[in-house]
């Protein structure tokens, strides 16, 4: 009985594994105290193999229905192998409806998820190790209910736009 059971939860998670298949590169940090300060710079570094393919890049967030504003600013800076700068951008996001107040996202219980895209179909110069920075831009010193920031590079070419 065990053993068909183990079996089952093999087969499973292989499953939900192999459905990710455009993910090249993804990367969580749980903040302390659910908390991002402000002057505290999130950098995320990965590898591009193969600056032929084009590759979507986004950033994860993960905050409770705790987190005390409708939306988020976070300014990102995308970094080649030498340091050099390749984008950079201030970007605004919704995490609540704007008048009713219900959050947006994947949600279990007071916890929700988000991905929010910041290049689409991007085409890298070469391969190598480039550097993403991820800062909050809000008007406080310390953003409270903020649980975890990441960033998730995909292969592009696997999915329609």
């Amino acid at each position: 009985m065990t053993k068909q059971v183990l079996i089952i939860l093999l087969f499973l998670i292989s499953g939900l594994t192999a459905c990710d298949s455009n993910r090249i590169y993804e990367e969580n940090i749980d903040l302390e105290n659910k908390t991002w300060i402000a002057d505290s710079s999130l950098t995320f570094q990965f590898q591009i193999k193969n600056q032929e393919r084009k590759y979507n890049l986004y950033y994860n967030l993960r905050n409770s229905v705790s987190y005390p504003f409708q939306n988020i600013y976070v300014n990102y800076t995308l970094e080649d192998t030498l340091g050099n700068q390749i984008s950079t951008e201030l970007v605004n996001k919704d995490l609540f409806h704007p008048k009713t107040g219900k959050p947006y996202g994947d949600g279990l219980g007071d916890i929700f998820d988000h991905r929010f895209p910041l290049l689409k179909s991007f085409q890298f110069e070469q391969a190598g190790t480039y550097r993403l920075k991820l800062e909050q831009f809000m008007r406080r010193d310390s953003l409270p209910e903020i649980l975890s920031v990441g960033v998730r590079v995909e292969d592009a070419s696997g999915q329609v736009e």
